[in-house]
């Protein structure tokens, strides 16, 4: 990952929803590395609703749309019913998306650049 490193994510829980392991570690890695509390990963649908629903205090999540086959978008419903900001990282353009989503922004993965934190927190 070719972002910068501190504590710009200090105390913030973030839940990461990616089936691929190595990118799941490194995003894992940096966002610890960068004092987030990381919920997860979770590799599934069905893992990530069970996590997402045991945490009533999640800051933000990062979404891989695609998850062996598996649509993440119950677990995206989730998070907008709490309105806990979230992002896509994918290779999905716009136009494999809902148009329900389509607000929301899209990192290409492996993520790259510094711009993760504001588009998370800019509320």
């Amino acid at each position: 990952m070719n972002m910068m490193t501190g504590n710009q994510y200090s105390g913030k829980r973030i839940l990461v929803v990616e089936d691929d392991y190595l990118i799941a570690q490194q995003l894992v890695d940096w966002l610890e590395e960068n004092g987030a509390q990381v919920v997860g990963p979770a590799p599934n649908v069905v893992r990530a609703l069970a996590l997402a629903q045991g945490n009533s205090q999640l800051d933000a999540a990062i979404l891989d749309i695609n998850l062996n086959g598996e649509m993440v978008f119950p677990v995206a419903d989730l998070l907008l019913s709490r309105s806990v900001p979230f992002v896509f990282a994918t290779g999905y353009d716009g136009k494999d998306i809902p148009d329900l989503y389509h607000t929301v922004p899209r990192f290409s993965k492996p993520i790259e650049g510094g711009d993760l934190q504001d588009t998370l927190f800019r509320r």
